[in-house]
């Protein structure tokens, strides 16, 4: 039998049972790890518990597939064991990460931060605020979550540029390459990050990326923190010329006292784009079909590194 370690108790219920010649042992991230850990061969990172879920990954010598629970993997590649196949949860956080970024961005420009401090005064803070409809929307990073960011806003009456690593045609319509993005910046009222953490894409987000965006532009993120140059940010941001939403941060958790807790036009969401109740029911399909595929020997789903 292969063993496979997977985060959650219920998990084997909820994916309808194991496949034949699997079989399931649990730890959650937390307490010690179960004595099988040198004969697991796949394993299922527990969510959102930190460096704690990678702390096994020296004692699992027959392991042959790291499956995450996210869609980032940034964190995982520097502790991967060599020849073992890593596998993200593409998809599973599409549909939350995407409204998270639409909510971000109607609550920044409608806004209700100002809205809920003023209730907590007592004061009726009536005053005109910009619209969504009728603003140029560019989604940078243009994979299935920005794909699902689009589909989002359908129904706001925007217009939408994409950009990704390369050009190319989307159903969606025309996706440009990264190669235009500093033209495409200075037509674009709102910019959502969506794209992942690689060498190339850290810091590209600095002062020149800023300084093209078009004056009153809204800079949302819902990618990775170090996607953008905090310090180029918090100065511009300073300057009053544009405003920001972000659900990730470089550093991450933001610590008490940074800059960007006070920066003017900022609001922080605590990185909580895929936490939420439509994530266990899509990590349990991923997974069901993921596991299915290892016992029979097929190529697996999400591989990010073979």
């Amino acid at each position: 039998m292969i063993l496979v370690w997977l985060p959650y108790e219920e998990a084997v219920a909820r994916m309808g049972g194991l496949p034949d010649g699997l079989r399931a042992e649990v730890w959650d991230g937390s307490g010690p790890w179960p004595d099988s850990v040198g004969d697991v061969q796949l394993y299922v990172l527990p969510y959102m518990v930190g460096d704690r879920a990678f702390a096994p990954l020296p004692h699992m010598a027959r392991l042959r597939v790291l499956q995450t629970l996210t869609a980032g993997y940034d964190n995982v590649l520097p502790l991967l064991p060599d020849g073992v196949t890593l596998c993200n949860a593409g998809g599973v956080h599409d549909a939350s990460t995407a409204e998270l970024a639409v909510g971000l961005v109607l609550a920044s420009l409608r806004g209700f931060p100002g809205f809920v401090r003023a209730a907590d005064e007592g004061r009726w803070a009536a005053a005109p605020r910009p619209a969504l409809a009728d603003r140029t929307v560019l989604i940078v990073g243009y994979g299935s979550v920005g794909a699902a960011v689009e589909r989002r806003l359908a129904g706001f009456e925007v217009t939408v540029l994409r950009v990704a690593r390369t050009a190319r045609e989307a159903v969606a319509g025309q996706v440009d390459g990264l190669d235009r993005l500093p033209a495409l910046l200075s037509e674009a009222d709102v910019v959502v990050l969506c794209l992942p953490l690689t060498p190339a894409t850290t810091g590209l987000v600095g002062a020149d990326f800023l300084a093209r965006m078009r004056d009153g532009a809204l800079l949302v993120n819902v990618a990775r923190g170090a996607v953008v140059d905090t310090d180029a940010l918090v100065a511009e941001l300073a300057t009053g010329r544009i405003t920001a939403a972000l659900d990730v941060t470089d550093p991450e958790p933001l610590p008490p006292g940074h800059p960007l807790w006070s920066a003017p036009g900022v609001l922080i969401s605590p990185h909580v784009g895929g936490n939420t109740s439509a994530f266990l029911p899509r990590a349990y399909r991923l997974l069901a079909d993921q596991l299915g595929l290892f016992a029979t020997g097929q190529p697996l789903q999400h591989v990010v590194r073979p």
